[in-house]
């Protein structure tokens, strides 16, 4: 039986003897939570199911978001997106909860909180993503393994952002004429000719490129597989090009920093052609350029692969583990498919 004791403060604390010997104890406000706290474990000790949950009683959610932050970030292949998502957690009321207390429900209100101010699905399910693995790390590393993980009944708003965005030679050679970085330029280049990721990009190192050969080796991926990366003749002659720098990296550029310069050099590209060259312009659609982000260049790419390249081949090259993602890549224009079938 529980053993429910009044203390001096006038809270009820309930102590139950565990199989081994040692005793768990909890105080309540009222007599009756404090009874049936003891009825509860009790039930769990005798059924063996019973899991210690005091350090996760004890210890807030933001507290174990810093802590996260400090061990686990770092070792990110992008620590500065997944620090910018988690510094967006850390500001929620639901942080100063414990991590025992935190509920589906509580989870569920944050979601569609984001949802109301408008925020992505895909952000929405990536915030979420490493709420839940905060949740996985706490219970398996940090000693709460008698807490449950609230984020994974919460239902994920759907994500829809599959796009069959092409990008051209002209776009391509727009882009590069208009950037006044000669560096940026290389990046467009070889990320469509390779399909490299932009993470990938701008941690590739000299020690790891070999021109004779014509590969690419990069240990470090967004999905944990090192791969080595086939160079085409273009992608080779634009890195024999690029001078060396001292520090042993291929490009200088962070990965936000290749974000930030392709949208100011195709802002630029736009205006140069809506400007000066109207009449003789050979962008079907000048307009489409504001709206290419880095990653259609890998979707370009894994098209282009994909007319020279078995699908298996092309997920060696592309770095997919799973053949739906290279469909998902994949968009072959249909006059291109119409030459083929004759």
């Amino acid at each position: 039986m529980a053993t429910i004791t009044k203390r001096k403060s006038g809270r009820f604390q309930a102590r139950v003897r565990r199989r081994d010997g040692a005793a768990v104890s909890h105080t309540f406000e009222r007599e009756a939570d404090a009874k049936a706290w003891g009825r509860k474990t009790e039930s769990e000790v005798e059924r063996s199911v019973w899991r210690d949950t005091a350090e996760a009683e004890r210890t807030t959610l933001g507290e174990c978001l810093d802590r996260y932050l400090a061990e686990h970030i770092p070792r990110k292949s992008d620590p500065a997106r997944e620090r910018s998502h988690l510094n967006a957690l850390r500001g929620l009321p639901i942080t100063k909860l414990t991590m025992a207390r935190v509920r589906s429900a509580d989870v569920a209100r944050v979601r569609d909180g984001w949802a109301g101010i408008d925020l992505a699905p895909a952000t929405i399910v990536r915030r979420l993503a490493i709420l839940s693995r905060v949740f996985n790390v706490a219970r398996t590393d940090w000693g709460m393994d008698g807490i449950t993980n609230p984020v994974e009944t919460v239902s994920k708003p759907r994500v829809a952002n599959a796009r069959e965005r092409r990008v051209s030679d002209e776009e391509i050679h727009a882009i590069c004429a208009a950037t006044a970085s000669a560096e940026l330029g290389a990046i467009v280049q070889v990320a469509v000719e390779t399909g490299m990721r932009r993470g990938e990009l701008c941690g590739l190192r000299w020690m790891h490129v070999d021109l004779n050969k014509r590969t690419a080796h990069l240990p470090t991926t967004k999905n944990g597989h090192a791969r080595t990366v086939p160079l085409s003749s273009r992608a080779a002659a634009v890195l024999r090009a690029l001078p060396r720098r001292i520090d042993g990296r291929v490009f200088g550029f962070r990965p936000d920093s290749v974000t930030q310069s392709l949208a100011r050099a195709c802002k630029r590209a736009r205006a140069h052609y809506e400007r000066d060259c109207a009449e003789r312009c050979r962008l079907p659609d000048p307009s489409h350029l504001t709206c290419l982000r880095v990653h259609d260049l890998r979707h370009e790419a894994t098209s282009r692969l994909a007319d020279l390249l078995e699908a298996h081949e092309l997920a060696k090259v592309t770095g997919h583990r799973d053949m739906r993602m290279v469909l998902r890549y994949y968009h072959p224009r249909a006059e291109d498919l119409a030459r083929k079938i004759g």
